[in-house]
Parts: C-alpha cells; structure tokens; sequence
C-alpha cells in the first residue's frame, strides 16, 4: 500500500472496506468487553487530534468505576502517545528522500554507530519486518537523519511493552482506533495495527466495535 497516496481523502468507507477484507477469513467472536471498551473511548478522545478533556475525564471515572486499574489507564495514555510518531514516518521518509535526490541518488553505507544501532533495535526482528513492509524505508531513513531520534523512537515506543499492565491485543485495539479517528485516519498504521490485533486474536465483532467507537469520536476540542 503507498502511504502518501491512502491518507489522502481518507472516510469511514475506506476504513471498514480494508476492514472487511482483511476479516473476511476471521471470526466473529465475542464483543469487547467492558474494560476494553471504556480504554478505547479514554484512547480516541486523549489523542492530540482530539484533545477532548472533559471526555477523557469522564471515561477515566467509568473505567476506576469499572476495577481498571490506574496503571492500565496510563498504559493506555503511553501507547496513544506514541502514536505521534506518525509525524515522523511520513516526513523523515520525504526528508530523506529529498536529500537523496540531491545527492544524485547517492546512498552510503550506514557507518559504523548506525549499523549497530541498526542491529541493536532492529535486527530481524519479526515485527519490524512488518513495519517496513507497510512503511517502505522509514527506519532507514531516521537511523540516517537522526541516530538520537531513531534510539529515542524505540525506547519509547517500547515503554507499554515493558510495563505490560494491558494484554497485547488491547494495545492494538486502542491504536487501530487512534489510527482511525475521524481527525487522524492513518491509514499505514490502520493497516499494521488491524493485522496485529487479528493475528493475536481479536475477532470480527470486537474489530467492529472498535471501528464504530473510534467513528464516533469527537473533533478536536483543545484546551482551554
């Protein structure tokens, strides 16, 4: 899929037409529960394309009310955050790319601190793998133009992996719903995270739910 192209003129069609062919073959299975549920709202409406503060508010009560805990909470805070490296997928490619052209099309050899930073964070790791596929040149294009910023981008991203205070399918839950908010819609990461939460499990009707909670999410209300 070309990125520059899926996240032009982007609706909720688009979204639930890659949905459906992606669960064609996948279980209906149960709904989301209620804990997930309440998480998935606090997620689209904490999103800096949303900044809805009185209904993150709302939904942290209902989710305390509920038994989750305040570490699942933040958990989810972590992962919504990370999402704004978005910014850096798209324009560090364009960077690269343009400073490339510029240089005839040259393309050196990572030297040696990149390399191992390259081999350190990313190696063959299965997952990353899958990024690239979806991202075609992102982590090489940031390893080159920012070896602070590339280890930072791991580190970070890493900290809801480490703490791990909510299962893994949730995690991709609450992204793929970030990533599908009505002010977002990125469809690269839509992709990722939807294939992710299938491949650990989530079915058809929980995906739906998702997709229907993140449609109903609220414009950017700021902060006043």
């Amino acid at each position: 899929m070309s990125a520059n192209a899926e996240s032009r003129g982007v609706d909720l069609d688009n979204l639930r037409d890659i949905a459906e062919s992606m669960l064609s073959d996948v279980a209906d299975g149960p709904p989301l529960d209620a804990e997930t549920r309440v998480l998935i709202h606090i997620a689209v409406r904490s999103a800096v394309t949303s900044m809805d503060v009185d209904g993150v508010g709302r939904f942290i009560e209902e989710a305390l009310d509920l038994g989750v805990t305040a570490e699942q909470i933040q958990e989810t805070l972590t992962v919504v955050s990370g999402l704004g490296v978005h910014t850096l997928f798209e324009s560090t490619r364009q960077l690269s790319d343009t400073v490339r052209r510029r240089l005839d099309g040259r393309i050196e050899p990572l030297d040696e601190h990149r390399q191992r930073l390259w081999d350190h964070y990313v190696g063959n790791d299965p997952y990353w793998q899958r990024m690239e596929q979806v991202l075609p040149g992102f982590l090489d294009a940031l390893v080159r133009m920012s070896p602070a910023t590339f280890s930072a981008f791991f580190d970070y991203c890493a900290v809801p992996w480490k703490t791990r205070s909510l299962r893994a399918v949730t995690k991709e839950l609450v992204s793929l719903a970030v990533d599908s908010a009505p002010t977002h819609r990125y469809l690269p990461g839509f992709a990722l995270h939807l294939k992710n939460a299938i491949d650990l499990g989530a079915g058809a009707t929980a995906i739906r739910e998702t997709l229907s909670i993140s449609s109903a999410a609220p414009a950017h209300r700021g902060v006043r």
